[in-house]
């Protein structure tokens, strides 16, 4: 008779496995969030600047 199964940690080693798997996937997921919140805030300070600059040039058109 062995101790086979007294040691055997494959199901520990799985669950360990997964475990990382969701990690990285998690963090995967929340980078990408963030990346795209981040391009959406320039494209959004873009459109915000370039608002700003239309009206001061109707501004100083409507002065000649």
């Amino acid at each position: 008779m062995t101790d086979r199964d007294w040691y055997d940690d494959s199901e520990h080693d799985d669950a360990v496995q997964r475990a990382e798997r969701a990690t990285r996937f998690g963090w995967a997921t929340i980078a990408g969030a963030v990346g795209a919140l981040g391009c959406a805030l320039v494209a959004l300070a873009v459109v915000g600047v370039a608002a700003v600059v239309a009206c001061l040039y109707v501004v100083m058109a409507a002065d000649h």
